[in-house]
């Protein structure tokens, strides 16, 4: 019985030395152009690799083929797929001109200034909740 205990350890001992290691290296890049390989670091997550890098979190999924995106793990590679985001000013509008936000304006006020319905300006930057606009950000007027 210890020998057949034996040499079931040496079986399993020899099938994990001759066992394929994971290289480190990142594999070969997709046939997509543009992007590049993110090595994941403990901690990292995809929502804020999706942050830090700028690209939507579902097309950093739908480029690696993530099922779950719960479990990412250090030392993997994700590819993150170049990515241009999409106009500030979607849909059939003219604008007739553009304003920066300050900090502490509203929509009201902006409407005011230029004289037209707050609706048609929340309408024409794709704006849900009329009290979220935020500084620095660029609104067509139409």
């Amino acid at each position: 019985m210890k020998k057949l205990v034996l040499v079931a350890v040496l079986v399993m001992l020899v099938l994990v030395m001759v066992a394929p290691t994971a290289s480190a290296a990142p594999p070969a890049a997709p046939p997509a152009s543009g992007g590049y390989w993110y090595h994941v670091n403990y901690g990292d997550t995809l929502a804020g690799i999706s942050w830090y890098t700028g690209v939507p979190m579902q097309a950093i999924i739908n480029a690696n083929g993530i099922v779950n995106p719960n479990w990412i793990y250090a030392g993997q590679y994700l590819w993150i797929p170049a990515y241009a985001p999409p106009g500030p000013y979607p849909g059939p509008y003219m604008c007739s001109a553009y304003h920066t936000v300050q900090y502490g304006q509203t929509l009201y006020g902006i409407s005011m200034m230029y004289g037209r319905n707050m609706w048609s300006i929340a309408q024409a930057n794709n704006i849900y909740n009329l009290n979220w606009i935020y500084a620095g950000q660029v609104l067509c007027i139409p």
